[in-house]
């Protein structure tokens, strides 16, 4: 009986991975809690850029409208941050997605570019929901 080296089992445990990775959806962008469908803006939105970074979202819609938007971990200035995120992460909320994508919010004076960066991504967002949904 022949052994299998230790290459083969590396090469055996590659292939498995692929496999098991080539099933799973790509980039886990779209997810569900129980009717609600959660779209994490980190690998669909990682482009636009705030001050110090990128502003990552999760936006949770449920019956094509948008009930919330959180904001996730992320380089901006805390202080500066948290002034966008109490001044603008609701305007969104109850929103129609069509609606939503449009809507003109104001960004908050001292912050221009982490409110830029937080439209952005909500429109990026919303979008590719309207794509994958």
């Amino acid at each position: 009986m022949k052994k299998i080296s230790s290459l083969g089992y590396t090469s055996m445990a590659l292939l498995a991975a692929f496999l098991l990775s080539s099933a799973m959806p790509g980039d886990q962008a779209i997810t569900k809690e129980g009717k609600t469908v959660v779209v994490n803006t980190t690998t669909i939105a990682g482009d636009i850029k705030g001050y110090n970074g990128a502003t990552p979202l999760k936006i949770y819609i449920s019956n094509n409208k948008v009930e919330k938007i959180e904001a996730l971990p992320n380089e901006e200035t805390p202080k500066y941050f948290f002034k966008v995120k109490k001044a603008m992460l609701d305007k969104w909320n109850g929103l129609n997605v069509n609606k939503a994508v449009k809507q003109n919010v104001d960004g908050v004076t001292g912050c221009t570019y982490s409110s830029d960066a937080v439209k952005k991504t909500v429109a990026r967002g919303l979008e590719y929901y309207k794509k994958h949904k």
